[in-house]
């Protein structure tokens, strides 16, 4: 125990405040961004990381659903990842890809957390805007990309109603 001013008593090693400071609000609209490296490999990196995560998750949930498939009669039952694979590999690509674009761009991965950082005056304008449209832009490539190297998995009726959302009559 230490006494401190006033005949206080704290335990050693205690503090009595916060033992960070909060950095200051970002600028609502900051063109010096525009100018440096760090904010277009941040944007890269955001385009990276999504277009990853779209890609691995939604190759994981086709091929459990193309495995479960009645009528493809799969004589193998252990052969898939399973339900709780399709959950490791949501999580596990969220842990891995936000540890690793942390320090480059804050590891957004997606809009919605971009958009609450901006609100809370962490990022500014400019920087949300881009790494939405960045974020948008690799999730539409990675899924592209799971379509144009699996396209034995999508069952489509007709070849006129590709990239159209139907409902089929019975």
């Amino acid at each position: 125990m230490v006494k401190e001013e006033g005949g206080i008593v704290a335990e050693q090693g205690s503090f009595s405040a916060k033992d960070y400071q909060d950095p200051p609000p970002a600028k609502l609209i900051d063109p010096a961004e525009l100018t440096k490296w760090s904010f277009y490999r941040a944007c890269i990196a955001e385009f990276i990381v999504t277009l990853l995560f779209l890609y691995i998750t939604v190759l994981t949930v086709i091929g459990y659903k193309h495995q479960t498939d009645p009528q493809l009669n799969h004589d193998d039952q252990c052969g898939g990842v399973g339900v709780l694979g399709i959950a490791w590999a949501f999580g596990g690509m969220i842990f891995i890809l936000v540890y690793c674009t942390a320090g480059i761009s804050g590891g957004h991965i997606n809009p919605a957390v971009t958009f609450g950082l901006f609100l809370a005056r962490k990022v500014s304008l400019i920087r949300a805007v881009m790494y939405m449209v960045a974020q948008c832009l690799g999730a539409i490539c990675g899924v592209g990309l799971v379509k144009a190297f699996q396209k034995s998995l999508y069952h489509c009726p007709k070849s006129e109603f590709i990239g159209f959302n139907f409902i089929l009559k019975h």
